[in-house]
């Protein structure tokens, strides 16, 4: 700041203050360290469509939860893949976003990978198709098979069509509608490795999903003639692929034992030597009802006669 004389005074010229020079790399890092920093929020932020997925597979997994002990019978494993269906289907996208899911709510177990769906819950899906195919034969059936409540309770829904399960495994931990299908004699829990209560020819169709999968070929030779013997119109097998199955210990403690998935051409070799002839008309109707309802079965189905 200097001074300068005007006239008679004196005045202080101010001197402009110098400007300390900006590194040009202080900048850079700065703005090295905003970018990285919205990078990384970019990355830990969760796709909008992810979460909604989440948040819709949670409330059918509440539903299916919060009525498992009221009168109305709703399955989880059915509820829950078909919420996943949708979900995927909306956000066809997401590749492999669901690549196994596991389900545990009181008595319903469903195990799904690559498309691998526990059999009980593929004949809730399979029943127009069955209705198609089987016509006035799908009066009086009987199911026999691992939360046979679930395809009962599905069947009562149905006009004209009078329902029977068998429970081939323990149910203590079934829900209020099971125990009390069970009390009204709807539901059996039978071991199926000996005669069942029924006279020759009870039933119109018999269908069976998982409950085979689990017997050894010597209690399966007693058990799939007795299933014949109480049918007249028929029988409709539901049993899993031969892929790799990873056991699980609740499996384990539920079933006795491994599931023993065996290929369609063991199936039809092992019918042959029991005397159980294929259905060819029922196998055509079916084929013909599932491509007109775009069904894709994820089990093993086959279609037998009765024993005369």
């Amino acid at each position: 700041m200097g001074l300068k004389e005007i006239g008679f005074f004196w005045l202080q010229e101010p001197t402009m203050m110098s400007r300390r020079p900006i590194n040009p790399s202080r900048r850079v890092a700065e703005n090295g360290a905003s970018s990285l920093e919205g990078s990384i929020r970019s990355k830990t932020r969760s796709p909008p469509y992810l979460t909604i997925g989440l948040i819709i597979v949670g409330a059918f997994l509440l539903i299916g939860y919060f009525y498992r002990d009221t009168g109305l019978y709703l399955n989880p494993c059915l509820t829950l893949i078909e919420g996943l269906s949708s979900v995927v289907g909306t956000f066809a996208s997401i590749k492999g976003a669901i690549s196994r899911v596991e389900v545990d709510l009181g008595s319903t177990t469903c195990f799904t990978s690559s498309g691998d769906f526990l059999c009980t819950v593929e004949v809730q899906k399979a029943i127009p198709v069955l209705k198609k195919a089987y016509g006035d034969s799908m009066h009086k059936v009987l199911h026999v098979g691992p939360d046979t409540c679930s395809v009962v309770a599905k069947l009562l829904e149905e006009e004209d069509t009078e329902i029977w399960g068998i429970e081939p495994y323990d149910i203590e931990d079934a829900g209020h509608f099971c125990k009390k299908l069970v009390h009204k004699g709807i539901v059996r829990v039978a071991d199926i490795k000996f005669p069942l209560p029924y006279r020759a020819k009870s039933f119109s169709l018999v269908i069976i999903s998982d409950a085979l999968d689990y017997l050894s070929p010597k209690y399966l030779n007693r058990t799939l003639p007795e299933l014949a013997r109480v049918s007249s119109d028929g029988l409709v097998i539901f049993t899993g692929y031969p892929r790799h199955h990873k056991v699980k210990s609740a499996e384990k403690s539920r079933f006795g034992g491994l599931a023993k998935l065996r290929s369609s051409t063991w199936w039809v070799r092992y019918f042959v030597q029991t005397s159980l002839e294929e259905n060819e008309v029922a196998i055509k109707k079916f084929e013909q009802a599932a491509s007109k309802k775009s069904y894709v079965p994820s089990c093993q189905i086959f279609h037998l006669k009765s024993y005369r």
